[in-house]
């Protein structure tokens, strides 16, 4: 028995309706880059995201970083689809701040992904601003241009023309966190005045998104165990400016067997779902008590 996938739960998911990934153009730009395997292996295991190794695309569907950081129009058109999926899905609307922190959730959650996979599977850690990234919500599929990644000394891939090689494992951990905040940092500031929330719940969104992303991809490649002692090095909780750490701790679920610890933790932000169906949290939600909890890993 294992717990919930720590993803976005259907109220938050890609798409409702994806199709599967193309692999003619794909397959051949993905030999070209260090972590395109790593890319590969993501998509394999979780369909519903797919990379493609090429610059930013625009229209037709797809927004850019840049676009969502600028905070203007393509952020407007960004979250009118949340708003029309809420009022769909819910029968009522919800509030501008609560539709807006969908949509950051929406974004952050993979594009997170683009950094911490392949730090996970093979210690190689791409540098992704702003201006490199795109979505397409729909398609469930993301551009990330890939000039540059840090790795260790002993990576086959230390001389290729964008590695940056640095000392250690500690090291490499420091480029994640920095990796994922030079991306996200404008992207939160373009999202935080329809957000209605300061520099702190914002950046503990962050640590929520990087951490329950990859604790999901872990339990997909069946290195779960793994991936909780790699996050509990990453977000020991004092690495600004991500505000609280992975903190998983474990529950004693009831089992045919008896019982069986299983991880879990505490979400240091909220999505507010609360205020659209109060008595449907997410399961790592704060307002989500353990007796609850084990409740719904027994019944899954």
């Amino acid at each position: 028995m294992h717990p919930a996938p720590a993803a976005p739960p259907p109220r938050t998911s890609l798409s409702s309706s994806l199709p599967a990934p193309s692999p003619s153009t794909d397959a051949v730009t993905a030999r070209v880059s260090p972590v395109a395997e790593a890319y590969a292996r993501m998509t394999e295991v979780f369909p519903s995201l797919t990379v493609l190794m090429e610059a930013p695309r625009h229209g037709d569907g797809w927004v850019t970083a840049a676009g969502l950081a600028a905070g203007g129009g393509d952020l407007d058109a960004y979250l009118a689809w949340d708003d029309e999926q809420i009022r769909r899905d819910y029968g009522q609307p919800a509030r501008p701040d609560v539709v807006a922190g969908f949509g950051l959730h929406r974004y952050a959650w993979p594009v997170c992904l683009l950094v911490t996979v392949p730090w996970f599977l093979h210690r190689r850690v791409p540098r992704l601003p702003v201006g490199a990234v795109s979505f397409h919500r729909v398609l469930g599929r993301m551009t990330a241009e890939v000039t540059s990644f840090a790795c260790l000394p002993d990576d086959p891939a230390a001389d290729d023309p964008g590695a940056r090689v640095v000392a250690d494992e500690e090291a490499l951990r420091t480029e994640v966190r920095a990796a994922v905040a030079e991306h996200l940092g404008p992207v939160l500031d373009g999202f935080r005045p329809r957000m209605r929330r300061g520099p702190r719940a914002l950046w503990g969104m962050a640590t929520d998104e990087v951490t329950e992303g990859l604790w999901h991809l872990g339990r997909l490649l069946g290195e779960e165990e793994r991936v909780l002692r790699e996050l509990a090095l990453l977000l020991p909780g004092a690495t600004a400016p991500y505000v609280g750490g992975s903190d998983f701790r474990e529950l004693a679920v009831p089992t045919a067997q008896g019982a069986e610890a299983l991880p879990t933790r505490d979400r240091v932000s909220c999505c507010f779902f609360y205020t659209l169906r109060p008595d449907d949290t997410c399961l790592t939600c704060p307002r989500t008590c353990d007796a609850d909890r084990i409740d719904r890993l027994s019944a899954s």
